[in-house]
């Protein structure tokens, strides 16, 4: 199985660019109405417009907000540091900075680094380095 989330926004190709300069992955459809983006020729995040109904009928309804009340977008990066400074860069809205999970101390958890941020639609996305990666041991493996 592998998860392929859709949101819907107000703004497809402006929420394209924001998610590949964030994180790093790429176009693989393109246009005004739907958007796939990859990274490494895997599908990690599909965007559709609130005002396209296609056949399926409208995706979510554009008035009623917050978007994404309740759901995360959590993304796993290997390059975690690299795409905070890329948050920042952007000016994104950042909900909680960089801190570990769990807190220092705490045993248990995926010890790990997380950034919570708000994409331009207002949905929360999560950035996340790998389980294992907060005590400093882990490398990427190559």
């Amino acid at each position: 199985m592998r998860p392929q989330p859709l949101i819907a926004v107000t703004d497809v190709e402006a929420s394209s660019r924001w998610y590949q300069r964030l994180l790093g992955c790429r176009s693989d459809h393109g246009g005004r109405e739907y958007e796939r983006l990859i990274w490494q020729d895997q599908l990690v995040l599909q965007l559709h417009s609130f005002e396209v109904e296609h056949h399926h009928g409208q995706i979510g309804d554009p008035t009623d907000r917050p978007y994404g009340n309740g759901a995360l977008l959590w993304f796993e990066v290997e390059d975690f540091d690299a795409v905070v400074q890329r948050a920042i860069e952007m000016q994104v809205n950042i909900v909680k900075p960089k801190h570990r999970n769990p807190p220092a101390g705490d045993e248990g958890g995926p010890n790990h680094w997380e950034c919570w941020m708000k994409d331009p639609d207002g949905y929360t996305i999560v950035v996340a380095s790998p389980d294992g990666t907060a005590d400093g041991r882990w490398r990427p493996s190559r």
